[in-house]
């Protein structure tokens, strides 16, 4: 894929960009095209492009389904789950946002459209998933811009820390009931 994506030229950064805003409608493994990109780019630039092509993508996403979605799944819900929907949002959804994103494992086109369809500010949900994606972008793009240099041992190691995290964030998001 990388050699697809080097046959693009100047052009490869707006491919990987395009295919990540595709990725929030279309589910595929976007580790896969963050690894091309590192091999492609290297960690700093296929980190920007990945990162910038999420983000765009997943803004999209989280406005479709507000303007789609909102107003019917409050209508399927009482008042009162409106209202308890509304405080755990205001009270809750910040971190939960922001935990979800950091578990790889959690599907980010689900959490993109799960977002929309709730109140939680737009603000809000820039900056979780900003900040949220960005351990797994720079690892992802990291791996694929040393993939040809990278020894065995390291590779374990790396995906050891990795598993690692994702363990830790999610034990600690269900200890405190954030997922």
């Amino acid at each position: 894929m990388s050699t697809i994506l080097r046959a693009y030229g100047m052009w490869a950064p707006v491919v990987v960009i395009a295919l990540m805003v595709v990725h929030s409608f279309v589910p595929f493994p976007a580790e896969l095209l963050a690894l091309c990109a590192g091999a492609v780019f290297g960690t700093l630039m296929g980190s920007v492009v990945i990162w910038g092509g999420a983000m765009l993508g997943g803004v999209l996403a989280f406005y479709l389904a507000r303007a789609l979605g909102q107003e019917v799944v409050q209508g399927w819900i009482s008042d009162r789950q409106n209202i308890a929907l509304e405080r755990w949002t205001k009270d809750q959804g910040t971190i939960t946002l922001l935990v979800c994103r950091l578990i790889p494992v959690i599907s980010f086109n689900l959490i993109n459209y799960a977002a929309g369809l709730t109140r939680v500010r737009v603000w809000t949900f820039l900056w979780t998933t900003g900040l949220g994606i960005l351990p797994v972008t720079v690892l992802s793009t990291y791996l694929g811009a040393q993939m040809k240099t990278l020894d065995w041992p390291m590779l374990l190691i790396v995906s050891a820390v990795a598993v690692g995290l994702v363990v830790l964030c999610h034990t600690q998001a269900k200890k405190h009931g954030w997922i």
